[in-house]
């Protein structure tokens, strides 16, 4: 890629493949069970951004509980759930983006901002739901955030790092098209 640029037509599609990656990991984050887990014996609790699950006993019924009956529960969900559609949205117009012949660099800017905007709404709603949902949720045992509520989290550092990248790219806009004569540090003897 430092090569040839993104001109080169196997790498100028490495960004819009790591914002599909996100998206997956997002998909993964909003529909997982696993936000919430009893770390030991009793596994008792499993909790998602949706709901929150419990069972009396070891081989009893899981009772479940709407979160969306709390304000606080709809909040973190709202926001995750608009950071999570910036990100398609982004996903969207990076493919567009980066299928144009001549790359709009500009709009590859603009395509940044969007996801640092995403990135806030993101981890808003993480901040949110660990915080209320400990102090207002009575947890038995010891209890872990566990696996879906990693893949959020690795949504949201996607990004704010692929924020950084597209805001970055147009800096480099006449050494991505080649538009730069190389220069050589050489000295004769």
């Amino acid at each position: 890629m430092v090569k040839y640029g993104l001109d080169y037509t196997r790498c100028r599609w490495i960004l819009p493949l790591l914002l599909g990656i996100g998206v997956i990991f997002g998909i993964i984050a909003l529909a997982g069970r696993g936000w919430l887990e009893s770390q030991t014996l009793p596994y008792v609790q499993q909790a998602s951004l949706w709901e929150n699950c419990r069972r009396p006993d070891q081989g009893g019924e899981w009772i479940c509980e709407s979160l969306m009956g709390y304000a606080w529960g709809r909040a973190a969900a709202a926001t995750y759930l608009v950071g999570f559609l910036l990100l398609v949205i982004c996903f969207a117009l990076a493919i567009i983006a980066f299928a144009i012949d001549t790359l709009r660099f500009n709009f590859i800017r603009g395509i940044g901002g969007l996801l640092f905007v995403a990135a806030v709404f993101s981890v808003m709603g993480l901040v949110i739901y660990p915080v209320k949902f400990s102090s207002e949720i009575e947890m038995t045992g010891i209890n872990m955030f566990s696996w879906a509520y990693g893949f959020a989290w690795t949504t949201a550092i996607m990004e704010i790092c692929l924020g950084f990248f597209f805001c970055c790219l147009p800096n480099y806009e006449d050494q991505i098209l080649g538009n730069v004569k190389p220069t050589y540090f050489y000295s004769s003897p």
